[in-house]
């Protein structure tokens, strides 16, 4: 199914310019936007990937991840085709790299998916696996229909959602899991194929509208895993978008385009893990790393363990009803039933 593309608009000659990501797109007539789901037909903007689902679990929401956002839920994850950006480490290539015209993937409308969210026993429901901004117009309308039946929702996301849109869809999201791939603009050139600044003007623009924020940055060797940038990014993320941001700093692993690059080290790790708690950081943790105490939350007044996790799943959470450790008494940044 098509649809028309909610925020673009239109130009001389048949020519439309897109306004849902910060590639702000200009689309000749018969042409597809960098995204590759979203065509000009005839001067009309239409998104081709309306309904179009690739990718569907039940997941722990710590799999997202999301430590602090219904910590030991379940979420209902979708993931459709295609991507804003090109980089060369994807995960989900597969799904983000192809042409929809020729991708393995099957309709479900937005009253479906809310439907079986619900029926599956899910607490939230999250747009993942792909960049959801480029699936704006059936994530607005799923959205809207997951509030309305008690859901929380989620955007795992890239970040390079336009201020228009993402103020648009503001009302109907809870949490914004962004990617901050590096620190750098030259990063984001080479790798991804995009620009950094948008996606620091969408982070804090998301904290402004009240949505629930967690950082990942997947370190690479020899690429984003310079101290001083990794410290520089993590007083960003304290001055704009507060100390009890929980960030997530990520192993790498050889794939798809980068496959000649090692696997991060634990102690690059480990030293941004130290960087940002000099930093102030009350919330760092370590991603695909098994064992570590460093996934693992503790209240940053007393150091009490409040919430003890392995395996992508939370094994204890001792955090009190009204968001506080329960052996000081001070508040904890998270989002609890």
């Amino acid at each position: 199914m098509i649809k028309e593309v909610m925020l673009y608009d239109k130009l001389e000659d048949n020519k439309v310019q897109c306004r849902i990501c910060s590639h702000r797109c200009r689309i000749s007539p018969g042409k597809r936007g960098f995204c590759r789901v979203r065509e000009n037909r005839e001067g009309t903007l239409y998104a081709l990937n309306y309904s179009v689902v690739s990718s569907e679990a039940l997941d722990p929401v710590e799999k997202k991840p999301l430590f602090h956002f219904y910590p030991g839920s379940p979420v209902y994850s979708l993931g459709s085709i295609g991507c804003n950006f090109r980089c060369k480490h994807c995960q989900n290539w597969t799904i983000s790299q192809v042409e929809i015209d020729s991708a393995n993937a099957f309709e479900l409308s937005p009253e479906q998916a809310v439907s079986r969210a619900v029926e599956l026993g899910a607490r939230s429901i999250a747009w993942t696996y792909n960049e959801p901004s480029i699936w704006f117009e059936y994530t607005y309308d799923c959205a809207k229909l997951a509030k309305e039946a008690g859901l929380a929702t989620i955007y795992v996301t890239n970040g390079y959602i336009t201020p228009e849109a993402l103020r648009k869809i503001a009302p109907y999201l809870d949490a914004y899991r962004v990617d901050i791939k590096a620190f750098n603009e030259d990063f984001y050139r080479k790798i991804a194929s995009a620009k950094l600044a948008p996606v620091l003007e969408s982070t804090i623009l998301a904290k402004e509208l009240g949505m629930h924020i967690e950082v990942v940055n997947l370190i690479i060797p020899t690429m984003n895993d310079d101290p001083e940038e990794i410290r520089n990014m993590v007083k960003w993320i304290h001055d704009k978008i507060g100390a009890d941001t929980p960030i997530h700093f990520t192993r790498f692993h050889p794939f798809y385009q980068l496959t000649d690059v090692p696997s991060t080290p634990l102690k690059t790790l480990e030293k941004a893990y130290d960087i940002a708690r000099e930093e102030g950081m009350q919330y760092v943790y370590l991603g695909n790393v098994m064992g570590t105490e460093k996934e693992h939350t503790f209240c940053p007044s007393c150091d009490e363990m409040l919430i003890r996790r392995g395996a992508f799943d939370t094994l204890a959470c001792t955090v009190t009803q009204d968001n506080k450790c329960p052996a000081c008494g001070a508040s904890i940044n998270v989002i609890n039933d």
